[in-house]
């Protein structure tokens, strides 16, 4: 199936490592430019090299944190310029914050949420001109069930679910699509689940025996998710929550 995302001009917050790297690969295999950015500038630097080479298409690269509104809004509006345009916006960023004490419900807040908030506002006046507009927010499968993770981070992975579908229809007139995509239990080498196996292996058994593929999803194939429904090819899907966790979650999704 051809993607049709050749030539179109993409934004990944925290492009550098686990899904976001994945994705911002994804897209530039696909022959789309790729901007990204996260909090190391040698990470970024590297990274951005390393997409160009991928197709030979353009990437773009800025150290960001996603929770300074100002300084990701001046960004995305600085990638819109240098390019003439934003197609799609992919939202990847998280605090991974499932304490309950207010820093962590402050930091899940700001972002989380503001940061999708702030990426989407910034980048609008560009997609409003795209012919193929489109923002995929990662969003998980503690938005939709209670878990370890019940508190900030499930509070607000929820309402990124919730912000999206609101988009969709909101902006369904402007030809822009909204969706999000919830991952389960993702391991990479760096990642999350790769530090809890080493420092909470008891949790990491019991998050294990959960998943009854016996295994947890590789960033490839959540990236590969998004880069179907952030492409034209899924020109008809909006205000979805595309749920990718190898049958983890036992809700019924309605």
């Amino acid at each position: 199936m051809d993607l049709q995302l050749k030539g179109l001009k993409a934004i990944v917050t925290g492009g550098t490592k686990g899904i976001g790297l994945a994705i911002a690969q994804t897209l530039a295999k696909e022959g789309a430019d790729v901007a990204i950015c996260a909090r190391d500038a040698a990470s970024v630097a590297s990274t951005a090299d390393a997409l160009a080479e991928l197709s030979g298409a353009r990437s773009l690269g800025a150290a960001v944190d996603v929770a300074d509104g100002a300084a990701l809004e001046t960004w995305v509006q600085s990638v819109g310029e240098d390019w003439g345009g934003i197609d799609i916006i992919v939202a990847n960023v998280s605090a991974l914050a499932i304490g309950n004490d207010i820093e962590s419900w402050r930091k899940e807040f700001e972002t989380d949420l503001l940061g999708t908030v702030h990426l989407v506002h910034s980048s609008m006046p560009y997609l409003e001109k795209s012919a193929a507009a489109s923002i995929v927010a990662i969003s998980s499968v503690s938005g939709r069930e209670i878990d370890f993770a019940a508190g900030p981070y499930g509070v607000f992975k929820a309402a990124l679910v919730h912000y999206m579908q609101g988009l969709a229809n909101q902006l369904a007139g402007k030809g822009i699509r909204a969706n999000t995509v919830s991952p389960g239990n993702v391991y990479f080498e760096g990642g999350v689940w790769d530090w809890i196996e080493h420092n909470d292996p008891e949790l990491f058994a019991k998050a294990l025996a959960l998943n009854p593929t016996g295994r947890m999803a590789k960033p490839q194939e959540i990236a590969n998710a998004v880069a179907f429904i952030a492409s034209p090819a899924a020109s008809f899907v909006s205000g979805a929550n595309f749920v990718v966790d190898g049958a983890l979650t036992r809700g019924v999704q309605l």
